[in-house]
């Protein structure tokens, strides 16, 4: 195989790699992942939020239960101090206002208990519901990819095979041919090679002049189009009777 060979094979199978990529990319079933990895990220974004509120409000109730404690223990110590021997009036008006301030501290924080508990549970729910949303999206992933790879499995091997004769087509052209196709190929979008039909070039169309023209069938088989910049092979290395 000749190099312009080689440069005009090696195009073709970048481009059946490029249609065999695409079909791949439409398969339902990458669709389908995608949807699944789009809903992942929203649910865990989601979770990260439940679970942040989760710890405050288990934080809250603690501080609660505490304060709680600790009033709850303030009266039964007033109490006992109020039982504990005589007392004049004054000091037990003292003692009668300090117990209803303390009632009042207990009902106060018994009060956002309920709420604080009803809040947790509600966290709590939310991020068992998270996380079994996960687990379901986790098993529609499983069967999503299994059918994937069932169905794409002769599509990858041609991939493969295509991969592996692009390497040995490549190790055939001159490293500075190599770099102007893979800089022309993702400029062009694949289409970086073409032919010289006549005193045309097969993608540009754009006929050239005669002074173009006698340089270019005077030089090597591979030059570049003086108009669209592309790889240009000036003898067709497929032509009938051609023997390179």
């Amino acid at each position: 195989m000749t190099e312009a060979q080689a440069l005009v094979r090696l195009q073709e199978i970048d481009l059946d790699m490029l249609r065999l990529a695409s079909t791949l990319a439409a398969m339902p079933q990458q669709k389908k992942l995608q949807a699944i990895a789009r809903a992942r990220r929203k649910v865990e974004s989601e979770q990260t939020k439940i679970y942040a509120q989760r710890k405050d409000l288990e934080t809250y109730v603690s501080e609660n239960q505490a304060d709680l404690d600790h009033y709850r223990a303030r009266t039964e110590e007033v109490k006992a101090e109020v039982a504990s021997g005589s007392h004049n009036y004054r000091q037990i008006q003292d003692y009668e206002a300090h117990l209803t301030g303390l009632a009042k501290k207990v009902e106060k924080l018994e009060h956002n208990r309920a709420q604080l508990d009803d809040d947790l549970e509600k966290a709590k729910r939310a991020e068992s519901n998270a996380n079994l949303t996960l687990k379901r999206l986790d098993e529609e992933e499983a069967v999503q990819k299994k059918s994937f790879e069932t169905d794409s499995a002769q599509i990858r091997r041609k991939i493969v095979t295509l991969d592996g004769e692009r390497k040995s087509v490549a190790s055939q052209i001159l490293p500075e041919h190599m770099a102007n196709y893979e800089a022309a190929r993702k400029r062009f979008k694949g289409l970086a090679v073409e032919r010289l039909v006549g005193n045309v070039p097969s993608v540009c169309r754009v006929k050239l002049q005669p002074a173009s023209f006698h340089d270019l069938t005077h030089g090597g088989d591979v030059a570049e189009c003086p108009y669209c910049h592309r790889i240009l092979i000036v003898d067709d290395p497929y032509a009938e009777g051609d023997d390179k």
